[in-house]
């Protein structure tokens, strides 16, 4: 297996980031024989799978594989998608989040999603993070006072904007807009962050900070990342799936599977050799 991969793992060691020790980990998602279909096309073919709580778990994959599909399963948002249609069981502490009593708006203010491309509203940074609180019913001020600093704290953003809080979000950066959509997303409370791509338009410098900003962050949150960068995958995942064709091939522990994966296939899509 390629020397880089073997760097990265002896560097998150070293650096106090190494995988979480996952032997007894809750299932924070378990995901039974899904089966997941578009108008006319199937996109999920029995996939079962264990998401530890406060870990975080890279879907890898050539494009069209079925991972960004999955993601959005796991807190209902192809259900606005007219046609859609799925078999199988998603278990959200061990409870199914397609039972009929279920409610979307909990289930999305439990499981928060962050974009690839970073969509701040055209508002101020400080309306941009208690957006979700306010649509609530969250009126209080010091708390929502309380929500901002926390929540950008929380995203790395703090020290950057706490004097223009009320200045429009769309002036930030790239980096900064996508770390302003993180802590819009933890403003509601949420206990797992689903993450499509969320660094694949930023520049390496800005990668790097959402790279740290999810290490900090699965110390009191589940993370779910879609990634096509394997380095990235190997830096900051716990536990990688590999997806092919709408098939789970392999899933493990990241350092097993980047560095001993069982099936051909992971390996040569790990290193290069086709997707």
């Amino acid at each position: 297996m390629s020397r880089l991969y073997s760097d990265i793992f002896t560097n998150r060691a070293s650096t106090g980031q190494a995988s979480a020790d996952l032997s007894e980990a809750h299932p924070k998602f378990a995901v039974n024989k899904v089966d997941f279909w578009y108008p006319g096309k199937q996109a999920l073919y029995n996939i079962s799978l264990t998401i530890p709580e406060r870990s975080v778990v890279a879907f890898i994959g050539p494009s069209g594989c079925g991972k960004s599909t999955l993601l959005r399963v796991l807190n209902r948002m192809n259900d606005l998608i007219d046609g859609t249609r799925h078999t199988g069981d998603v278990n959200l502490d061990g409870k199914n989040i397609f039972a009929p009593e279920v409610n979307l708006v909990d289930l999305r203010r439990r499981v928060g999603m962050v974009f690839q491309k970073s969509n701040p509203f055209p508002k101020s940074i400080y309306e941009n993070v208690v957006f979700g609180p306010r649509v609530a019913g969250q009126r209080d001020r010091a708390r929502l006072d309380y929500l901002v600093e926390r929540c950008l704290k929380q995203s790395a953003l703090w020290n950057e904007v706490k004097d223009r809080l009320h200045t429009s979000a769309l002036a930030l950066s790239g980096g900064q807009q996508q770390r302003l959509c993180i802590a819009r997303a933890l403003a509601t409370d949420p206990e797992v962050l689903l993450m499509d791509e969320p660094a694949s338009a930023l520049d390496p410098k800005s990668t790097n900070a959402i790279e740290d900003l999810i290490f900090e962050l699965k110390k009191d949150y589940t993370i779910v990342i879609v990634t096509h960068n394997m380095q990235q995958a190997a830096r900051v995942s716990d536990v990688t799936a590999f997806f092919f064709e709408g098939k789970l091939v392999e899933s493990g522990l990241t350092e097993k599977i980047f560095t001993r994966p069982t099936q051909r296939q992971t390996e040569d899509y790990i290193t290069g050799r086709f997707g």
